[in-house]
C-alpha cells in the first residue's frame, strides 16, 4: 500500500514540476523545477528496485542542473537568471504538443501488454545492469568517471589562487590586512 501511494505521489510530483518548467518565468526557477521533476522520476526508478540506476539519475541530474545554474549566474545579462522571460515561442503550440505527447505515452502504458519476466533474477543486479549497459567497457567507464571527478576538483583548486588560509593564517584566527578589499567581514 505504501509503495503504491509513493508511486502515485512521485509520479504526480514529477508531472507537476515538469509542467512548471513551462509555466515559470525565469531560467533559475525553471532549472530547479526541472531538477525536482528528474529527482521524482529517479524516486520512481528507486521504487522499481533499480537502486544503482536511481542513484545515478539523481547524481547526474543534480550535478547537471547545478552547473547550469552556476553558468546562468555567471554569464546571463540579468541577475542570476531571475528576471522574467519567456523560454519558448508559440506557447499554445508548445503546450499542446507536450500535453498530447504526455497523453499518448500515458495511454500507451495502460494499453501495451507488458512482457513477462523470464529466467531467474541475477544475484548482483547492479553488476548485471552495468554489464548490460556498458558491456566490456565497464571498467573503462568507472575509471573515466574517477578521472573526470578528479579533473573537476583539480580545476577548482587551481582556479582559486587564494583561499581562507591566505587571508586568516593557518589557525584562522589572524586578521591581517586583506590585499583584496571587500571581504565578508569588512
Amino acid at each position: 500500500m505504501l509503495t503504491a501511494v509513493l508511486f502515485w505521489l512521485f509520479g504526480v510530483s514529477a508531472v507537476v514540476f515538469g509542467f512548471l518548467v513551462f509555466r515559470l518565468d525565469s531560467m533559475a526557477r525553471v532549472t530547479f523545477a526541472l531538477l525536482a521533476s528528474f529527482v521524482f522520476v529517479a524516486c520512481e526508478v528507486l521504487l522499481l528496485g533499480l537502486s544503482y540506476l536511481g542513484v545515478v539519475i539523481v547524481l547526474m541530474m543534480v550535478m547537471e542542473m547545478v552547473i547550469m545554474a552556476v553558468f546562468m549566474i555567471m554569464y546571463m545579462m540579468n541577475p542570476a537568471g531571475l528576471m522574467p522571460m519567456a523560454m519558448y515561442h508559440n506557447k499554445p503550440g508548445a503546450m499542446s504538443v507536450s500535453l498530447g505527447t504526455f497523453v499518448v505515452l500515458a495511454t500507451g502504458t495502460f494499453l501495451v501488454d507488458w512482457p513477462e519476466s523470464r529466467g531467474s533474477r541475477p544475484s548482483d543486479t547492479t553488476k548485471a545492469l552495468g554489464e548490460s549497459l556498458m558491456g566490456p567497457q565497464m571498467l573503462t567507464m568507472m575509471v573515466l568517471g574517477l578521472v573526470l571527478f578528479a579533473t573537476i576538483v583539480a580545476t577548482v583548486v587551481l582556479a582559486t589562487h587564494r583561499g581562507r588560509y591566505d587571508r586568516f593564517g593557518d589557525d584562522l584566527r589572524a586578521r591581517p590586512d586583506d590585499p583584496v578589499p571587500g571581504g565578508v567581514r569588512r
